[in-house]
């Protein structure tokens, strides 16, 4: 009888032990996961760096100052000539010397190379319109003017510099107000007006973004009247379209894509939103090595998971910077397929702990959205085009914080869409050519304002 109470007193101890344990664990783990936010902020690695709060000091020693030896330096250069836009002479106002007394001679001259700015300036012009009738008919003729809208106050200059700064330089209204003396409501006109004149831009890029052997998705948040909603960007390396849309669905999708199956790869994220692309998939590495890297950190006294993290982890970020080793084709096909026959051992080794499984499933049941860089080097195996794309809206919405309305939300993602192209095709030449394109559109309404703005985009013969 004695036996028979103290092994049910001591099975009762174990339990209580156990749950004890168990608390500890709990616990420990709540410990860990409140000092990982504290340290790297509230999404782990995924962390912007904006958003961390608190930053470690760069390791190693400081570098010494100056260049090495021998390192031709980034110094000032010499500027050409030809890219001089004015020059301007001054003379010595004194005859005579200011010491001595005695008459000064000129012994020469001395250049000197200077940066100015000419801060843009709003000029009121009149124009004059010259009339003429038919003395026939009766019919009267009138001049048209160049570079303004039919009917409208601002000439084109002005109206593609409003747009160019407020959407490419991120300047906000208010201060665009400042600067100009324009009116923010009479930019917001003007900026309305140009969004229906390119409105028709964006589903022309959206025909050709599908055709793309490689294309990039992402998407992030932007609020719109006041409620959540989200910023899409569909990108090459050479166009980018961006889309405002107050739904994360899978149907935004769709409406960039189509139904129809296309050519090529989408590089995306895991984002379910993407699984019924009418395409091929591929996911991003980096994101994978994130997961694999703080899983070392949840369970850094686990000895399996140290291992398997230790073994696993170089693997994506050799597959990463592979395609942009300088290497040949060949030499990288043969290291691919070596990169991609490592990642599959791993992933079908065997394993007991739980945060190792969920790693290796990723891998063999998606196995069919993760290695076409294997076979194709133009596919990355990350997705950075589409994170450096995304970023604008980012930046944006620290500064606006979004749109007021949908129609400010459509004429943010027509113009985004045409300045950003053109930024990625020309850079330094994006305000000429839209506001030529302007201008040929003043003059003509039946212009096809796609092969002024992107002629490079027709294939040559």
């Amino acid at each position: 009888m004695s036996r028979e109470i103290v092994c049910r007193a001591c099975m009762e101890k174990e339990e209580e032990i156990m749950k004890l344990r168990e608390e500890v664990q709990r616990l420990k783990s709540k410990l860990r996961r409140k000092e990982q936010s504290i340290t790297e902020g509230v999404f782990g690695s995924s962390t912007p760096s904006s958003q961390i709060p608190v930053k470690a000091n760069t390791p190693g020693e400081k570098k010494a100052p100056g260049q090495k030896l021998g390192h031709p330096g980034n110094g000032r250069k010499r500027i050409a000539d030809d890219a001089i836009d004015e020059r301007v002479s001054y003379s010595v106002t004194e005859t005579i010397c200011p010491d001595c007394g005695n008459p000064l001679h000129t012994i020469g001259t001395q250049e000197r190379i200077i940066k100015e700015l000419e801060p843009p300036e709003v000029k009121t012009i009149a124009l004059s319109l010259q009339r003429k009738r038919c003395s026939h008919c009766g019919r009267e003729l009138k001049a048209k003017a160049t570079g303004i809208l039919p009917k409208n106050l601002y000439g084109n200059k002005l109206l593609g510099y409003i747009a160019h700064s407020h959407y490419v330089m991120g300047i906000p209204l208010g201060r665009l107000e400042e600067q100009l003396g324009v009116g923010s409501g009479s930019m917001l006109k003007g900026l309305h007006q140009l969004s229906g004149i390119f409105k028709e831009i964006p589903e022309q890029l959206l025909l050709l973004y599908r055709q793309s052997p490689v294309k990039h998705a992402d998407e992030t948040v932007w609020r719109i009247d006041g409620r959540n909603g989200y910023a899409w960007s569909y990108s090459t390396k050479e166009l980018i379209i961006f889309m405002f849309r107050t739904s994360r669905s899978g149907k935004i999708v769709r409406e960039a894509l189509g139904d129809e199956a296309l050519p090529g790869v989408l590089v995306v994220d895991r984002y379910a939103g993407y699984n019924k692309s009418p395409c091929l998939l591929q996911y991003c590495y980096a994101h994978l090595h994130r997961e694999v890297e703080d899983l070392g950190k949840e369970f850094a006294k686990v000895e399996e998971v140290q291992q398997f993290v230790a073994a696993f982890a170089p693997l994506p970020a050799e597959a990463m910077h592979l395609r942009t080793m300088d290497i040949d084709d060949n030499e990288y096909y043969r290291r691919a397929r070596l990169c991609k026959e490592q990642i599959l051992c791993l992933a079908q080794a065997p394993a007991k702990h739980a945060g190792i499984l969920r790693i290796q499933q990723i891998f063999i049941e998606k196995e069919h959205r993760l290695f076409h860089w294997v076979y194709d080097r133009r596919i990355p195996a990350e997705n950075n085009q589409a994170e450096r794309d995304v970023r604008k809206v980012v930046i944006s919405r620290k500064v606006s914080f979004g749109s007021h309305s949908l129609s400010a939300a459509k004429t943010r993602e027509i113009l985004m869409t045409v300045l950003w192209t053109l930024k990625k095709k020309y850079d330094s030449d994006v305000l000429s050519i839209f506001t030529q394109a302007l201008d040929a559109y003043a003059l003509d309404k039946e212009v096809d304002l796609f092969n002024l703005l992107f002629h490079d985009f027709y294939p040559r013969e």
